[in-house]
C-alpha cells in the first residue's frame, strides 16, 4: 500500500523521510518514487565519492526508480554532515539526477539537501545563504536517532556459549562420521554425544529442519542447535536449500533439495529456483526472511570464528533480500575476512557494489 505524503511544505516532507525508511540516513542520497503525488516508498544509496562521475550514478538511481511499478516522478534528498555555509551540498548530484530523470520522462518534484549546518531545496531561489535552520525540521517531527548502520552488529555471545558450540560441532562431526561416513575434519575421535546423534539424524529431513528452526528462539539457542545450523550453512549445497526455502516455503525447500541432488547427478538446475537466489520471482514473505535473519545472526555470533563464514554469508544474503544492503555488505565483508574466496559473500558484495536490489524490492 502506498503512503500519502501530505507535506505542508518541504520541511514537513523532509521530516517524513526518516519515517519512510525507518531510520535517519547519513551520508546518503534518498530517492522517493512517486505516482500522482503519492510516495511509493524510499530508496537509499551511499553518497558517491567527491571525485566520482555523477552521471553514471544518477543513471543507476533513476534506473531503480523506473523499476518501481507506477512511478511517474520522484523527490530526492541528500543527507550529509558537510557544511552548507559556502553552498548547499549536493548541487552537482541534483543536476545529474534531473538530467537522467528528464531523459526517462520522470517528473522531478524536488531535490533537497539536509546538511550539517542547514537545509534547503536546490530549486528554491529564495533560500538564504547557508541554507535554512535545521530547527525548522525538528519543529515538524523529531528525527530518529539511528542511521542505516544501526542494527548491523551481531548479537553478543559470551565465551562459554561459543566454547559450547565448538564442542557441539566436534560432537556433531563425530556423530556424522558414524551415521553417514562423513570424515571428521580434524581426524580426532571422541565419545558420541546422543544429542549429536539426534541432531545428525535431523539431516534426513533437511527441509523439515529448516522449517522447524523458524520457530526456535534465537535468544535461547542451545549449542547443538547452533552447531547443526552452522554446519549446514557452511556447506553451499545445503545452505542454498535453506535460502530458497526461507524465501519461499516448505515445498520450495523440498524442490530445492531435489534439484540439488539432480544437479549433482549432472542435470541442469531449474531456472525458477536459481532465480530466487538472484532476487527474481514472487515477493517472499518478509516475516520469514526476518525470522531467518535473526536466527542466522545469532548462529554467526555464537559460532567460533573458523566456522562462521557460512552463517555470515547467509546473513548477508538475507539482509540483501530485505533491502538492507548496508547490513548485507558488512556481513559479506566479515565472511570474506575469514574465507577470502567465499562464493556467496563475493556475490552479495558484488550486488551491493553495483546497487543491485532484488526484483521484488520494486513491487508492492
Amino acid at each position: 500500500m502506498s503512503s500519502i505524503v501530505t507535506a505542508a511544505d518541504s520541511a514537513h516532507f523532509l521530516a517524513l523521510v526518516p519515517r519512510l525508511l525507518g531510520f535517519t540516513p547519513s551520508e546518503s542520497l534518498v530517492v522517493v518514487p512517486m505516482t500522482r503525488g503519492r510516495s511509493l516508498g524510499a530508496l537509499r544509496i551511499d553518497l558517491p565519492p567527491s571525485d566520482a562521475a555523477l552521471d553514471p550514478v544518477a543513471s543507476t538511481v533513476i534506473g531503480m526508480v523506473c523499476r518501481v511499478s507506477g512511478a511517474d516522478g520522484l523527490a530526492g534528498v541528500v543527507f550529509t554532515a558537510a557544511s552548507a555555509r559556502a553552498e548547499l551540498p549536493g548541487a552537482d548530484l541534483a543536476l545529474a539526477l534531473e538530467r537522467s530523470a528528464h531523459a526517462c520522462g520522470l517528473e522531478v518534484v524536488d531535490i533537497l539537501t539536509v546538511a550539517g549546518t542547514g537545509w534547503g531545496s536546490h530549486y528554491d531561489e529564495r533560500m538564504p545563504p547557508g541554507g535554512r535552520p535545521l530547527v525548522e525540521l525538528e519543529r515538524h517531527l523529531p528525527r530518529l536517532d539511528r542511521d542505516q548502520h544501526e542494527g548491523a552488529a551481531l548479537p553478543s555471545a559470551d565465551t562459554p556459549l561459543t566454547a559450547g558450540v565448538e564442542a557441539a560441532l566436534r560432537s556433531l562431526e563425530s556423530a556424522l562420521a558414524v551415521l553417514c561416513g562423513i570424515p571428521v575434519v580434524d581426524g580426532s575421535s571422541e565419545r558420541i554425544d546422543p544429542a549429536a546423534l539426534e541432531a545428525g539424524c535431523a539431516l534426513d529431513d533437511l527441509p523439515g529442519l529448516y522449517e522447524g528452526c523458524l520457530g526456535w528462539d534465537p535468544a535461547n539457542l542451545d549449542p547443538m542447535r547452533t552447531a547443526i545450523l552452522a554446519w549446514c550453512l557452511a556447506r553451499p549445497s545445503l545452505r542454498d536449500v535453506a535460502l530458497v526455502q526461507w524465501a519461499t516455503d516448505r515445498p520450495g525447500g523440498d524442490s530445492a533439495l531435489e534439484a540439488q541432488r539432480r544437479w549433482e547427478d549432472g542435470e541442469d538446475y531449474p531456472a525458477d529456483l536459481a532465480s530466487v537466489m538472484w532476487g527474481e520471482g514472487e515477493r517472499p514473505d518478509p516475516r520469514r526472511l526476518e525470522t531467518a535473519l535473526a536466527l542466522v545472526r545469532r548462529v554467526a555470533s555464537s559460532t567460533p570464528e573458523s566456522h562462521r563464514a557460512g552463517s555470515l554469508a547467509t546473513a548477508a544474503w538475507l539482509a540483501w533480500s530485505l533491502g538492507r544492503s548496508t547490513h548485507a555488505d558488512r556481513y559479506a565483508e566479515a565472511a570474506l575476512q575469514i574465507e577470502p574466496e567465499h562464493g556467496l559473500a563475493e556475490i552479495v558484495r558484488s550486488f551491493v557494489a553495483h546497487a543491485h536490489l532484488p526484483e521484488w524490492a520494486f513491487r508492492r
